[in-house]
């Protein structure tokens, strides 16, 4: 019975140490993902910070100007196509008002 309970007291102690080192390691992987998630974050804001400057209008237009040797259109370089008994207007016509094409297919297209 003594080495009973001397067994049973050596496996708690094993177990409360077990825990106490559990504990300890998953702390320090804690920190480690805080520092990774704020290294990240920092990565994040940079590439915000890029994309916005990438995607600016003027800077597109320069590169479109300087590499690409596109210029803006020029008066009359710029036609409105309006349909037959349309009035021409300054604006957008209405999301309803647009009418999309439809693909034929040659089976249908000879009948």
């Amino acid at each position: 019975m003594k080495t009973l309970t001397i067994v049973a007291g050596v496996i708690l102690v094993f177990v409360f140490v077990w825990e106490r080192v559990d504990v300890v390691r998953l702390g320090y992987q804690i920190e480690r993902l805080k520092t990774q998630k704020v290294l990240l974050e920092r990565e994040r804001d940079q590439l915000q910070v890029k994309f916005s400057a990438l995607s600016a209008p003027e800077r597109i237009a320069k590169v479109a100007m300087e590499k690409l040797g596109l210029v803006p259109p020029q008066q009359g370089q710029v036609l409105m196509v309006h349909q037959p008994g349309e009035a021409p207007s300054l604006s957008l016509p209405p999301v309803e008002q647009v009418r999309l094409a439809r693909n034929v297919s040659i089976g249908r297209a000879s009948e």
